[in-house]
């Protein structure tokens, strides 16, 4: 296995988006990457759906679907870093999905819609989470 000399990688460390290698060679692509998709607002609120024990879920993540709180596949074109997240509740009843997708505790709603953040931006879609209906299964 080669290891690089401390040198080495400390001076390509300092150079901002990569750099030459030291001995002349080709140039050294950055190993930071653009930064990953960010989800967008879907709604300034938690949308209140009725989830079924043992029942597969999809929560769209990245804010693009139409089908909000679930996924409908807009991320792969949308958000293509984004995924999904699957879950299966415990048990059967009422939830409030997070619409925001700023939840810490997704796909639930933690109350982070109430934050600066959330409450000065723009939602993407255009229903709001009561005129959604029920529960969508995946």
């Amino acid at each position: 296995m080669l290891r690089p000399r401390a040198a080495a990688l400390a001076a390509l460390m300092r150079t901002p988006g990569g750099g030459r290698d030291p001995s002349g060679g080709a140039p050294v692509p950055s190993l930071c990457s653009a930064p990953p998709p960010q989800p967008v607002i879907a709604a300034k609120e938690p949308f209140p759906v009725e989830l079924k024990a043992g029942q597969n879920y999809s929560w769209c993540s990245c804010g693009h679907s139409k089908r909000q709180p679930f996924c409908d596949g807009a991320h792969k074109k949308e958000a293509p870093g984004l995924a999904p997240l699957r879950f299966t509740p415990a048990r059967d009843g009422p939830a409030l999905l997070c619409g925001c997708k700023r939840s810490r505790s997704p796909p639930y709603c933690d109350g982070s819609h109430k934050g600066d953040a959330v409450r000065g931006a723009q939602p993407s879609s255009g229903l709001p989470p009561r005129e959604r209906r029920g529960s969508e299964p995946q």
